[in-house]
């Protein structure tokens, strides 16, 4: 709207008017009031098993908590961790073996790990056929499109391998020397008998007719923390008031998506993955949701920690154990679930 000059002592009048109304509207809000926290977050991926996070963000919990959020995908929990590192984001959202690498290799500014989104593994086995009778020895002398050495796709998926009595070493192939994100494309090309894939992969690929799920690694895996937020040493130091107000979206979240069904979840998230068909958000919500994926509370508990590093030394990407009381707080998680 464009402002009109009046001229004149009536325009004069008028003028002033208007200003003692405009300064009479201003008073007992503070200037700051509206300002905006910036809090950079960066994400291991953008992935459909992350939904209260996207919950939190399109319902507006940040906002009310005030912060400003900016999410960038970092493609892998090295990449994220790195980020966090440098100092090119405030939080880092990933699987926790990071952190514990981190403050093995002997970092000073080490990351704490804070709130826990996830306790099943998110990924799928994919078949070339479907496979109803499906049982995991059907992996011995198979090809295998696995995950990055000492992540925690890989990790859980050779932690299942080694219950059933598999070694992932002798008996069978697992190629992984694909990138992050890009294996389902290249089970469409190649030779291998089963990918690990997370959503939308999994049901991609379905869709495409090219594969079919099989088994659920977070189902075959039991209970994991599988992905938590953490942030540097000297950041939760400095900054406890915006971890606390983070905390407190995250938890609405996820108290939004343990009370709405997956319909309902699917049409919140929808604008995070707006090249998803909503059935296909839906159903993916569905099968994440079926098999307990999200935790009632962010409460990262010492037993979960002591079962990640049991995973970690079965892998053989842990030498010696790091203290729970370093790398995890539970205050700000304790706080939002009140």
């Amino acid at each position: 709207m464009k402002n009109k000059f009046l001229p004149g002592r009536a325009g004069a009048a008028a003028l002033v008017l208007l200003a003692a109304v405009a300064l009479s509207g201003c008073q007992g809000k503070p200037a700051s009031a509206d300002a905006q926290i910036e809090v950079t977050l960066n994400e291991v991926a953008h992935s459909i098993f992350y939904a209260p996070q996207y919950a939190a963000i399109e319902l507006g919990y940040f906002a009310d908590e005030g912060i400003d959020l900016t999410l960038v995908n970092g493609g892998g929990a090295d990449k994220v961790m790195t980020a966090l590192v440098s100092g090119d984001a405030d939080i880092g959202f990933m699987g926790s073996e990071a952190s514990i690498y981190t403050y093995a290799q002997g970092a000073e500014d080490y990351a704490v790990n804070f709130a826990q989104l996830t306790q099943r593994a998110g990924n799928f086995l994919v078949a070339r056929e479907p496979d109803i009778d499906f049982h995991w020895d059907k992996l011995k002398g198979k090809k295998v499109l696995g995950g990055r050495a000492g992540g925690m796709p890989q990790m859980v998926f050779e932690y299942i391998l080694k219950k059933n009595g598999i070694d992932p070493k002798t008996d069978l192939t697992i190629d992984q020397s694909i990138s992050f994100g890009l294996t389902a494309a290249a089970f469409t090309s190649d030779d291998s008998d089963y990918t690990v894939e997370f959503e939308p992969y999994a049901t991609g690929l379905e869709l495409e007719g090219s594969g079919y799920v099989v088994a659920s690694l977070g189902v075959d895996s039991g209970y994991v923390p599988y992905t938590a937020y953490c942030a540097k040493k000297s950041y939760l130091a400095e900054n406890p008031e915006i971890i606390q107000k983070f905390t407190n979206a995250l938890q609405k979240g996820m108290d939004y998506v343990n009370t709405h069904s997956a319909e309902e979840i699917a049409k919140t998230i929808q604008p995070q993955f707006s090249e998803t068909p909503l059935e296909n958000i839906t159903a993916i919500v569905s099968r994440y949701k079926e098999q307990d994926t999200w935790k009632d509370d962010l409460i990262f508990t010492e037993d979960s920690f002591d079962l990640l590093q049991n995973i970690l030394e079965e892998a053989g990407e842990l030498e010696t154990r790091v203290p729970y009381a370093d790398l995890v707080t539970t205050e700000y998680a304790k706080k939002a679930a009140e």
